[in-house]
């Protein structure tokens, strides 16, 4: 069985026998599914959570709402 690996910038499956992997001078390990994913984290320092089509972009923008709409419930039941 093949194991399943993660992109370490944009959060998506790789297939197997895919992708690159990129080992830090520290021994940090990252695997990329594409071109796009490796130029965006290792040569122009980008965080995933800031750039919308990864998935941490998704979950910090899910909690946003979800605390915005808690915060708006909030304020309707002390009214």
């Amino acid at each position: 069985m093949v194991e399943q690996r993660i992109c370490s910038f944009c959060g998506e499956q790789i297939e197997p026998g895919t992708g690159r992997m990129y080992v830090k001078k520290d021994g940090t390990v990252f695997l990329f599914c594409t071109n796009k994913c490796y130029k965006n984290m290792v040569g122009l320092k980008r965080v995933p959570r800031n750039i919308t089509w990864t998935k941490a972009y998704a979950v910090k923008k899910s909690t946003s709402l979800a605390a915005k709409e808690k915060a708006e419930q909030k304020e309707r039941t002390e009214q």
